[in-house]
């Protein structure tokens, strides 16, 4: 008998193949300007964006961040890279009995510093109790909903004539440029190390971060015809997604993309590949080539996006290609699974 696994909740190929084959078919198309078949970060109807996610993070604390900053931050970056702003927050936690008082409110305090931080008020809730055992110590689902703005508006009068009114995956056309925001695989990498006593958490603490001010920098702007956060698995499949979702290729510039030394140096040691590991704080955007350096200036100018780079190139060919440091070529997969589970 199959079961389930934990990487069919880890971001990669099998997570996919879940939702395609177990979970949608059960969920019918609703009419909605975007809707869940569409496997974006959040959903449009009548001009409401939603978004749902659960938090599981081992540990709960981490370099950098704990399931508190990371459950707000991600939650308002589905909303804000579909190019809405974030309205309002829901937050319902799990809470397995025998918990430390202190620890719960540490973690309470930390949601509510970076909502207010976002300017995201959290306006409902529910909290539930279990029985020891019952779960790993805390679990939190957060949701959110947001509006489109006049910016969103701008932006896409900028970009032209496009398929989406939305910054969807399947919005990618031959010629746009490839963003990232800043140095990858610092979240996962953190958290590792942390998790397993590795000691590269001294130097290395995760990007946690909302993104609703760097995505309205940016779309102020124009140009921008999709936007992703890179979370579970990573970079490799985000850039897998758009190319999918797009029906095009993307051509990746190894040499471009930056990555922390110590964060590069961790994966080394380790084996594992900084292309497939979570990020919690950057943004991957697909921009008309015309207005690529325009929004990698802007994105210079704020804090989260100091060192951002242009990466690639949307291509004709329907694959997604790196070219490596020494001059070569191969294809850049979407992991099967993430190669740290637990990230989020």
């Amino acid at each position: 008998m199959e079961t389930i696994q934990l990487s069919h909740g880890a971001g990669g190929e099998d997570m996919t193949r879940l939702i395609k084959q177990y979970i949608l078919k059960y969920f019918p198309r609703f009419p909605s300007e975007v809707s869940l078949h569409d496997l974006d970060d959040a959903a449009v109807i009548n001009g409401i964006v939603f978004t749902t996610d659960s938090h599981t993070v081992k540990p709960l604390f981490f370099p950098g961040g704990d399931i508190g900053s990371l459950a707000i931050a991600g939650t308002i970056n589905d909303i804000s890279v579909m190019g809405a702003q974030p309205v309002a927050l829901s937050c319902a936690c799990i809470i397995e009995e025998g918990f430390s008082l202190i620890r719960f409110e540490t973690i309470i305090q930390s949601l509510g510093v970076t909502a207010r931080n976002a300017s995201v008020p959290i306006i409902t809730g529910d909290t539930k109790v279990v029985e020891k055992g019952a779960i790993q110590q805390f679990m939190v689902n957060t949701a959110a909903i947001g509006q489109r703005t006049r910016i969103l508006d701008k932006n896409f009068e900028v970009a032209g004539k496009r398929k989406k009114k939305w910054l969807q995956d399947s919005n990618l056309e031959v010629g746009d440029t490839i963003i990232v925001s800043g140095p990858i695989a610092d979240h996962g990498i953190a958290l590792l190390s942390f998790r397993e006593g590795y000691g590269f958490e001294t130097h290395i603490k995760s990007d946690v971060a909302p993104l609703n001010g760097l995505m309205e920098t940016v779309l102020n702007v124009g140009g921008i015809v999709a936007a992703k956060d890179p979370t579970r698995g990573g970079l490799a499949n985000t850039v897998n997604e758009f190319a999918e979702k797009s029906q095009v290729g993307i051509r990746i510039n190894e040499d471009a993309v930056p990555i922390r030394e110590g964060t590069l140096a961790a994966c080394e040691m380790l084996g594992l590949d900084p292309f497939s590991i979570g990020n919690e704080g950057k943004v991957i955007l697909a921009v008309i080539p015309e207005q690529a350096n325009d929004v990698l200036m802007a994105l210079h100018k704020h804090p989260l996006g100091k060192d951002a780079q242009i990466i690639g190139e949307v291509i004709k060919e329907k694959k997604v290609i790196l070219e490596t440091v020494v001059g070569g070529q191969r294809i850049l997969e979407p992991p099967i699974e993430d190669p740290i589970p637990r990230i989020c």
